[in-house]
């Protein structure tokens, strides 16, 4: 049992870049945030900040940004329950949110890759700066910030770069380091008490010796969804005298691109391992914190993965296993007090409503139904059945020879599984829109809905074509 995770500072991620909650629904989510046992938020906005001035494109169109006001009122709500804030600002790569932007397409590191930032030119620095400082005069009271700077795609190959590298002793990582540096000493000539992290996996391939640069001026946060031998390069870290440390697990948005429902135990498991590797460290490291992360698109242009209310099973399981220092009884017994259920899939414990039932519970029961119906194997193989596959062929209908009897078996078929999954996708719908504006309800029937139901409403589409070229009425057949 290790009592230095245990005692340290547990952040939840907040990825609004996709889904943000409305308004009075994230105020919910952060008191339940505290109640779990969280001490804070890291909260990544990307186009869902009010930006001004010049940086006022990189604001969403699909939805309107979060206002200055209500960025007040979420930091109000935190502060209220004790929660400290960092924010989270892209700074080299995964900036898809800025550099899809024409205005800024010459910043880009190669033409065709929206996430990487040329690290050579004026503009981009000015570009980056000028996030950092809007972002944290919104922020006044916060200590710490994150500056990103993970999977930093494509660097080396810009033109620039390759004139830059072309110097001899010159590398790519001496390249990434040199950009970090340059956005931490301008953030910290305005700040210079503020606190900078950063993602370490485009560290991890580098020396002691190389980093050792970085050691007063950022701090790494080790994510170990993606990392293979954690204590090994967090002691390679303090030997590069980066004593102090962060962690970052997972609670959802880390299984698939397009995952809707979130596995408890999966999520569990992380944060036991986690729990392993806190007690093999050396007592040099000294353990800042550990960020839950809840990613709602693996980048800002990638589908929507599992939405908050399904994955705050999850959440709370992972928190009450690092306060309690395993999955215990105890831990569980809180979770099912506080949400009713440790696990979302356990549709039965969700809508019998017996206990303490969580905001956006009933959406979460509802999707993860719908989920359940789009995965059968009687909607995903229904061109694969004995009556498709029989009688009901590309063959058949090109030479017209088909069974009206049995085409109308299949039409009537199709369109029973059709209507059900429409009448639980409106459930969904109305459900969600309590909870999300309806650009984000339509976004996620679109991403995960349409696709695996578009199969079937073609083949409907064909019988009724037959049918009504054979000059059979299909409503009076049905």
């Amino acid at each position: 049992m290790d009592l230095s995770l245990r005692s340290c500072k547990k952040f939840v991620h907040l990825d609004l870049k996709g889904a943000p909650p409305r308004i009075g629904y994230l105020i919910e989510l952060i008191q339940l945030f505290a109640d779990l046992g969280a001490n804070g938020l890291l909260i990544e906005y990307e186009d869902m900040f009010p930006y001004e001035g010049e940086l006022k494109v990189l604001q969403s169109t699909t939805q309107p940004p979060y206002s200055r006001e209500e960025i007040v009122s979420i930091q109000d709500a935190a502060n209220s329950r004790g929660l400290e804030i960092i924010p989270l600002v892209q700074t080299f790569g995964h900036l898809e949110f800025v550099l899809k932007h024409e205005v800024f397409r010459d910043l880009r590191e190669v033409d065709y890759c929206l996430g990487t930032l040329n690290p050579h030119r004026d503009g981009g620095d000015k570009l980056v700066q000028d996030m950092l400082q809007q972002i944290m005069k919104l922020h006044p009271k916060s200590t710490s910030l994150h500056i990103g700077a993970d999977e930093v795609y494509m660097l080396g190959l810009g033109d620039e770069s390759k004139q830059w590298l072309s110097v001899p002793g010159r590398s790519v990582h001496q390249m990434f380091l040199s950009h970090v540096i340059k956005v931490a000493k301008g953030i910290q000539e305005s700040s210079p008490n503020l606190k900078l992290i950063m993602w370490d996996d485009m560290l991890r391939s580098m020396s002691p010796e190389t980093i050792k640069v970085l050691s007063y001026l950022v701090l790494k946060m080790l994510d170990y969804f993606t990392c293979t031998f954690p204590v090994m390069l967090m002691e390679r870290y303090t030997s590069a005298g980066m004593l102090q440390q962060w962690a970052a697990s997972s609670f959802k948005g880390s299984t698939t691109v397009h995952t809707c429902v979130t596995s408890t135990q999966r999520h569990v498991d992380n944060h036991l391992q986690w729990l392993k590797v806190a007690s093999s460290l050396s007592a040099d490291i000294e353990l800042q914190g550990i960020a839950l992360t809840g990613w709602q698109r693996y980048d800002h242009l990638s589908v929507l993965c599992e939405l908050m209310p399904v994955g705050l099973p999850s959440l709370a399981s992972c928190l009450q296993t690092l306060v309690h220092g395993g999955f215990t009884e105890e831990a569980q017994k809180k979770v099912v007090k506080t949400l009713g259920t440790v696990d979302v899939g356990d549709t039965e414990r969700l809508s019998s409503r017996t206990s303490c039932s969580f905001a956006g519970a009933k959406l979460a029961e509802l999707i993860v139904k719908l989920t359940s119906l789009l995965e059968s194997t009687e909607l995903r193989h229904f061109q694969n059945n004995m009556f498709v596959r029989g009688w009901f062929t590309p063959y058949h209908k090109q030479k017209k020879t088909v069974s009206p009897l049995i085409v109308q078996q299949i039409k009537t078929q199709a369109k029973m599984i059709l209507d059900a999954v429409e009448s639980q996708v409106q459930e969904v719908r109305g459900e969600m829109c309590l909870l999300y504006l309806d650009s984000t309800v339509q976004e996620w029937v679109v991403q995960h809905v349409t696709p695996v139901l578009e199969p079937l409403h073609n083949l409907l589409r064909d019988t009724e074509t037959v049918l009504n070229e054979m000059g059979l009425c299909t409503e009076s057949i049905s």
